[in-house]
């Protein structure tokens, strides 16, 4: 990568695993574009780290155009990080209501394709890198995480095929594990939730990754907790 000026694009920034990694990066001197639904709180999160950054939906092309349009042709990373978990509370298979699969799987596993789709020409010339970010629930059997599991599932696999088709750039689909974040609240309840580390200890770990560059592939973040990269 160009170590005298990156720009990483991180969605779902506002809050959680994407805002703590903007703080990360930040702290290690990358410029930032950073997307969330929510206005007043990216607003604060980029004021304060001096990011660019632009509100709105993942799921709709006009943004995802305009976003990657903010990086201004200079992209090194870009980090899939926003997801939806669908139904809440978490549905059986059997109870599950297939109408939310559209929007789960819009968010979960065609937006960050779509944005790999519209990053990989500066990408390539920057010999960049793509995190999407997945879960645990992509590879267990864990009741009522079936749908939230299958859109996971199969970004792994589509983060699988896009490293093999683009050797130039590194593609790790990073399972950051369990984090003290809303998401998790929504999905277990808050005192579950507030048993997990906080996102920071994950965003430490993929700031790292990217760092170290390993060979493309599927990586649980706790393997990288601790590690100096040179």
């Amino acid at each position: 990568m160009n170590n005298e000026s990156r720009t990483a694009i991180i969605t779902g920034a506002s809050a959680g695993l994407g805002k703590a990694l903007a703080e990360r990066l930040a702290a290690d001197g990358w410029d930032l574009v950073l997307t969330a639904r929510g206005e007043d709180r990216l607003a604060e999160v980029a004021g304060r780290l001096g990011a660019a950054h632009l509100a709105g939906d993942v799921a709709d092309a006009a943004h995802r155009e305009r976003l990657v349009a903010l990086a201004e042709g200079r992209i090194d990373l870009l980090v899939n990080n926003a997801s939806t978990l669908g139904q809440v509370p978490l549905p059986e298979l059997g109870e599950a209501d297939l109408d939310a699969w559209p929007r789960l799987f819009d968010v979960n596993v065609t937006a960050p394709v779509a944005l790999a789709q519209l990053a990989l020409p500066s990408l390539r010339e920057r010999r960049g890198a793509i995190v999407n970010i997945t879960s645990d629930a992509a590879v267990g059997p864990y009741a009522t995480w079936g749908p939230y599991g299958a859109t996971k599932a199969a970004l792994d696999q589509l983060s699988n095929v896009l490293a093999a088709e683009e050797p130039k750039v590194a593609v790790w689909a990073v399972d950051p594990g369990e984090m003290r974040t809303g998401m998790l609240a929504d999905a277990v309840g808050e005192t579950d939730a507030e048993q997990a580390p906080p996102p920071g200890e994950a965003a430490d770990a993929i700031a790292r990754i990217v760092a170290a560059r390993p060979d493309s592939g599927r990586i649980e973040a706790r393997d990288f907790r601790g590690v100096t990269v040179a």
